[in-house]
């Protein structure tokens, strides 16, 4: 018997930016959105007891990363899911959006765009 998922108990969602200036690498940017989330944030529910019986082990995280459409089949997941430094990356979701902006330079004829992908980042147990 197949066993299934409970349904995550959403705590908070949290957004970030993140962007890759010169490399065209759309995995750095979506990282760089992903730290830019988390960062900020001190989540003392997971270690401190305020949730009896949670701990960091519990902590479930499902991210939806808005990415230009053209970058999507370039963007590595695991790599985005190592930047995690705990919790069980459930589901990740990759949709059209973010940014392509010219950085107003060139390498030899091809432009210097810079790629911008927006993460939200949801947390529960």
């Amino acid at each position: 018997m197949a066993v299934v998922p409970q349904p995550m108990k959403l705590l908070f969602v949290q957004m970030g930016t993140g962007y890759d200036q010169h490399g065209q690498d759309i995995t750095m940017a979506a990282m760089r959105a992903c730290k830019d989330a988390i960062c900020k944030n001190c989540i003392p529910a997971f270690g401190g007891g305020t949730l009896p019986g949670i701990n960091q082990e519990y902590m479930k995280l499902k991210l939806k990363l808005g990415v230009p459409r053209f970058t999507k089949n370039s963007l590595d997941l695991e790599q985005v899911k190592a930047v995690f430094p705990y919790g069980e990356v459930r589901e990740i979701e990759v949709v059209e959006g973010g940014l392509v902006c010219s950085t107003g330079e060139y390498v030899g004829e091809k432009p210097d765009d810079c790629y911008v992908v927006n993460a939200a980042v949801y947390v529960g147990y």
